[in-house]
């Protein structure tokens, strides 16, 4: 039996060690098939760090589906990952150990990130325990070991082989602060402050042009054009100047050529659409490359290449005697030149949107490189295609997926120049170059350690091999985790690839943060999609992110970070996978303190009611012919019923808040505060069975509808009352099919709420006699009950309404509208209005000598009742109560 005051601290604590003691929640694939699996694709957390607040709710918004699935009879797969092959992790060793990566030979630095890794990773695995997350601890992965390298090689060299994957030499985007190649995806928009600057171009051999010519301004003057740019840095790398075709004043410009200031080489003058007329002056210099146009232009236009900008963010030789400088340096000199050399007309401060690395907020630049590239753009059709195949909670975040397929301009580029990370399986003949892939029997390999597959190219004959040196972006192999999880792998008897775990694909679900949909769930789809033909996922459940009270975005930079240690020193466990089950799927969530005390609310108003049924239900029957209940108690169960089916379909469709929200409200005032207190007295004072039954079965029914989301307040109540096994396993309550007069039940229940409230307010006790109570409204069968928790001597029903009239208590006026019609009249219709000197004729108010439009006041009224007694209202009914006449 539940006593004292409820302890979360040991509770909970003894419960996290039990479930994991015990393997509660292990997958058991011995006699599991499709039908009977459910599978949950989890996010691996990157190892950059400690976990977070976000991490806390996102797994604990999985672990509710985890939960109500496995007590829905099902067999639930329900994995943890590590994502550590990033270059998170490898910043995160560099913090630690206070080195850098460079300084290190790849392997080294690779078994510094390991031991590093393995720290933190071991604090995930505590940390997810401590908050009750019902994850199989024995299907665990990190994205970097052998096994997880194996499959993403394979990938690779399955992709490669279908003409799916290419290398290139092309434009990249690249980070000078991380030093490498990145995606498009991992790029983001950062307003900057910045300045135009208006330079001054000549336009060669303008002055052997006729001296007719309007357009110069004397014979031996040459003419100059103005370009605007936030980049004067970039003009050694410039290769070409563009007009707009509809710019007529500077058509005679097209085919012309211009000498670029300071740097002296010659560019031709060209036209093209893609020129924005509205920025600038409209004439833009084409550099390779500063942007996604310059790229777009380079390839259209087969212009040159001018590389001025290195992996590092330092002018190369290409910027004369700027060579060496960082970019930001650069800038300035080069400004500070062209003004002393008279090209610089006007320099103003601007804000304007820069591309920056999502990962360290380093503007990025356009690098050409070599690089792999998974293609995408001939596909995107079909990747959107499989994104409608997936059911969405909540639904509106499919937009944010066909937004960013919609606007995708590069192939995926999965080449990252990092230290630490899955080598790319590749070898090139270092003669010819052809590209020499590991056979899938090897993988997985180290080209920097490993021998090629070959003793000579089978191109041209050469017998020496230059190893790739690149690793896999870490999105390629994060892109997996359905096919890691499944066990896809090479079968060499059969000559193909096979999944050990069919029956875990597709995955039930992919749970995810709605910041990650072009990153994770896109790429995931490409890559499953390309493998297997098939979707990945039945359906994608998007979170929001914890923002802090201020509901602004939590970031260590501005210190309002919260770790989960910090909540769980203050509140118990249960309190805050209730808070974390407060907002609608897909919404962000504010952290809040309130939301965190109303779940230590609800676990003691469970606990204490608990106890209370424990001490009545001591002789309750196990079973009772349900057509003997008393007509409170068929409706209290028939109720519960309907509340069972609403929250079953809440949690179906993700909709954790409203399934929270209506079942606390459900237990709390309908159970707890009206029926619970109908029951006791019943059972008390002459054991009323039918009582004892409805309070037992409706708690247990309670117990396993809280259990997902008050994990450890109920396997303890479970286990101290109804038995041996963990609630968590028990079968989700099914509705027991009773009927009743809903109506009528609720309506009494209403009375029973007015009856207290009347007490309370009169100072009464609860227990105090009530001469007579008449109650205009239904609760035919509910009668006894009423009078008898109430202590009711006398109950009438009646079937006209009492003697009620509409007494005006006021006339509210609307001041923006009298003020500006009445002005100094206000005042006197004020003192109408009080002395209750005015009347209400068509609808208009006529006080002090002026008539007032409807729109302008609003009556006040209120119900009175002109008989004996004391009226009440509870909801539709009406009660008259008379006491000590």
């Amino acid at each position: 039996m539940p006593s004292g005051e409820y302890d979360p601290e040991t509770v909970e604590a003894k419960w996290q060690d039990r479930w994991v003691e015990e393997d509660t929640y292990a997958y058991d694939d011995s006699a599991v098939d499709a039908d009977t699996a459910f599978s949950i694709d989890s996010p691996p957390p990157t190892v950059s760090g400690s976990l977070h607040w976000g991490h806390a709710y996102g797994f604990t918004l999985q672990d509710f589906v985890a939960r109500f699935e496995r007590m829905r009879g099902k067999e639930v797969f329900f994995p943890f990952g590590f994502d550590d092959n990033g270059i998170a992790s490898e910043r995160l060793t560099e913090e630690e150990l206070d080195v850098r990566h460079q300084d290190y030979d790849r392997r080294e630095f690779q078994q510094m990130c390991r031991e590093v890794c393995e720290r933190y990773e071991a604090e995930f695995t505590e940390k997810m325990q401590n908050l009750g997350i019902s994850i199989d601890w024995e299907q665990t992965y990190q994205t970097i070991s052998p096994e997880v390298q194996r499959i993403s090689q394979l990938s690779f060299v399955e992709l490669y082989d279908e003409g799916r994957e290419y290398r290139q030499r092309a434009p990249a985007i690249w980070c000078p602060e991380c030093e490498t190649a990145i995606s498009q995806v991992e790029t983001e928009d950062d307003e900057q402050d910045s300045h135009f600057h208006d330079i001054a171009f000549e336009v060669v051999d303008s002055e052997e042009r006729s001296s007719s010519d309007s357009r110069t301004e004397s014979d031996d003057s040459q003419e100059e054009f103005v370009i605007s740019t936030t980049r004067p840095e970039l003009l050694p790398a410039c290769v070409a100047v563009f007009v707009h075709p509809d710019d007529d004043s500077n058509q005679h410009l097209v085919g012309e050529e211009a000498r670029i200031p300071l740097f002296g080489q010659e560019v031709p003058i060209i036209e093209d659409e893609r020129v924005d007329l509205e920025t600038g002056s409209g004439i833009v210099m084409c550099c390779t490359f500063g942007d996604q146009t310059d790229i777009e232009w380079y390839q259209a236009h087969d212009l040159d290449l001018r590389i001025a900008i290195d992996e590092s963010g330092t002018l190369t030789d290409v910027a004369g005697e700027y060579e060496g400088l960082s970019s930001e340096a650069a800038r300035e000199e080069i400004v500070a030149d062209l003004d002393d050399a008279g090209a610089l007309l006007d320099r103003r401060a601007i804000t304007h949107t820069v591309n920056v690395h999502e990962r360290c907020g380093t503007s990025v630049e356009f690098l050409v490189k070599d690089q792999w590239y998974v293609e995408l753009l001939d596909k995107t059709d079909e990747y959107l295609e499989a994104g409608r195949e997936m059911d969405w909670y909540p639904e509106k975040m499919f937009t944010r997926y066909k937004n960013w397929i919609e606007g995708l301009q590069w192939d995926w580029s999965i080449s990252r120049q990092r230290s630490s990370g899955i080598p790319f399986p590749v070898w090139y003949c270092g003669d010819c170059e052809h590209v020499v892939v590991a056979d899938r029997e090897d993988l997985p390999v180290d080209p920097l350690s490993d021998d090629p597959p070959v003793d000579a190219c089978p191109e041209c004959g050469h017998d020496e091999f230059v190893p790739e040196d690149d690793v896999f972006d870490t999105w390629a192999t994060s892109s997996l985790t359905p096919l890691i999880n499944a066990g896809w792998d090479w079968d060499a008897e059969s000559g193909e690839t096979t999944l050990d775990r069919e029956e875990l694909y597709s995955f039930d679900m992919r749970p995810q943060g709605h910041d990650i949909i072009s990153f994770w769930l896109f790429h995931t789809v490409v890559k499953c999609y390309e493998h297997t033909g098939e979707v990945p996922f039945d359906s994608v459940m998007i979170n929001g992110m914890v923002l802090d009270e201020n509901r602004e975005k939590m970031s260590k930079s501005k210190g309002n970070v919260v770790s989960p240690d910090e909540v769980m020193s203050k509140y118990p466990v249960d309190a805050a996978r209730y808070w974390a089950a407060g907002s609608a799927v897909g919404d962000d969530l504010p952290y809040s303190e309130k939301g965190l005390r109303a779940g230590e609310k609800l676990l003691r108003k469970l606990w204490n009611a608990s106890k209370l049924v424990d001490s009545l239900t001591d002789d309750a029957p196990e079973t009772f012919d349900h057509d003997e209940l008393r007509a409170i108690d068929r409706w209290l169960l028939a109720s519960l019923d309907r509340e069972i089916q609403h929250v079953t379909e809440k949690l179906e469709t993700r909709e954790f808040s409203k399934a929270r929200d209506d079942l606390r409200s459900f237990f709390w005032n309908t159970f707890c505060d009206d029926y619970l207190e109908i029951a006791k007295q019943r059972v008390r004072d002459g054991g009323d069975a039918s009582a004892a039954y409805t309070l037992r079965t409706a708690h247990r029914r309670f117990l396993k509808l809280f259990a997902p989301v008050l994990a450890h307040v109920t396997e303890e109540l479970w286990r101290e009352m109804h038995g041996d096994e963990s609630v968590h396993g028990t079968a989700w309550p099914e509705p027991l099919g009773l009927d009743a007069d809903f109506a009528a039940g609720e309506t009494a229940m209403a009375v029973v709420g007015a009856l207290r409230k009347y007490k309370s307010d009169n100072q009464l006790s609860m227990n105090a006699p009530v001469d007579l109570v008449q109650v205009y409204g239904d609760v035919r069968g509910f009668e006894a009950d009423v009078s008898g928790v109430m202590h009711v001597e006398e109950l009438e029903t009646l079937d006209e309404e009492p003697q009620i009239e509409s007494v005006v208590t006021g006339v509210d006026l609307d001041y923006s509208l009298v003020g500006p019609e009445f002005g100094a009249q206000v005042p006197d219709i004020e003192a109408a209005l009080e002395a209750e000197e005015y009347e209400v004729v068509d609808g208009e108010l006529h006080a002090a000598g002026v008539e007032l439009d409807p729109e302008m006041f609003t009556i006040e009224e209120e119900r009175r009742y002109t008989g004996e007694g004391d009226m009440l209202e509870a909801g539709d009914a009406v009660v008259i109560v008379r006491h000590g006449d």
